[in-house]
């Protein structure tokens, strides 16, 4: 079994500013310019980066490059849903990559981090060398409605009463638009009531085992908050894609090498996610963990994306592929 690596502080941090009123957190660590440029997209939307995220990464080989997306963790203003969507997110990546001077990076996303790097991908394949994505999202309505309407309400129905508590019966025909309301609206007792139920049922079906640090992660006031506000602000506009966009537009980026890792019990996003983006992405490796839900932090999937960041490395540099 593969370990994580130890966890290392960041060499340089930077505060970039983007469009009004967004200014971004970012960091670097391991390697400086001469490493191979990866760059971490954390999930959510909303959830932002944490010591965790370094630690896929062999810091001896690899440039790694955290940042907060709009909204989240220490980007400024903190939750803020105003020029926030999809494509300014691929922007900001952009605007990321000029302000550290690099050509070509690798993609790591798991999660919303895979419907970013697939979006981001797409728009400018020439700056993308490789992927590894986890969790799969492609961030069609049958996905949203799956895990916030109806689908994992059957697997987990004693989590799911506590999601609905809060709402009507009258309004859970779209709990999401239920949710933004309360999400968005003027009582901001009851925005910090909603943005922890919202995000305490995404952190208790996570992971295939209960994980109380899951939990605790995600039922962490100010965490919660910005991941239940952007993460519905996106949905309620069907993640400012077009339907079924990522999937259609992966001729764009056939040519790009791969690795697909997904729980095989992962209920947040199933694995049909990645099943089918495997199947539009013939070069792509689909690795499917049989004792894994959606969590990067379970062991299965942690040590699949810790092999799979040393195969690409070693793919990408012209290394041969390590013996075991």
């Amino acid at each position: 079994m593969q370990l994580l690596y130890p966890e290392i502080k960041p060499h340089a941090r930077h505060e970039i500013t983007v469009q009004a009123p967004h200014v971004l957190y970012a960091d670097e660590s391991g390697q400086h310019a001469e490493g191979l440029p990866v760059v971490f997209i954390h999930g959510g939307p909303g959830a932002g980066c944490d010591s965790l995220s370094r630690r896929f990464f062999d810091p001896s080989v690899y440039r790694i490059i955290t940042f907060d997306q709009r909204g989240s963790g220490r980007s400024t203003p903190h939750a803020s849903l105003e020029n926030n969507t999809t494509q300014h997110l691929i922007e900001d990546l952009e605007v990321l990559r000029e302000h550290l001077g690099i050509e070509k990076w690798v993609l790591f996303g798991g999660s919303w981090g895979s419907t970013l790097a697939l979006a981001y991908a797409q728009a400018h394949p020439d700056r993308v060398m490789g992927m590894i994505l986890r969790g799969i999202f492609l961030c069609r309505d049958q996905d949203i409605q799956w895990f916030y309407q109806k689908g994992a309400s059957h697997i987990f129905p004693d989590y799911w009463e506590d999601y609905v508590s809060m709402i009507p019966e009258a309004e859970r025909g779209d709990m999401v638009a239920a949710y933004y309301r309360r999400l968005t609206g003027d009582d901001e007792i009851c925005r910090m009531h909603a943005a922890k139920a919202w995000s305490l049922w995404e952190g208790r079906c996570a992971t295939l085992r209960p994980s109380p640090q899951v939990v605790d992660r995600f039922s962490d006031a100010r965490r919660a908050y910005a991941i239940a506000r952007i993460e519905c602000h996106y949905f309620v506009n069907h993640a400012f894609l077009a339907p079924d966009q990522l999937l259609d537009n992966m001729h764009r980026i056939a040519h790009i090498p791969g690795i697909i890792v997904h729980g095989r019990y992962d209920m947040v996003c199933p694995l049909d996610n990645a099943y089918s983006l495997h199947h539009k992405w013939p070069g792509s490796e689909l690795q499917i963990i049989r004792d894994a839900g959606h969590a990067a932090s379970e062991t299965g999937i942690a040590d699949a994306l810790v092999r799979a960041s040393e195969t690409l490395s070693r793919q990408l540099l012209g290394l041969p592929p390590r013996v075991e």
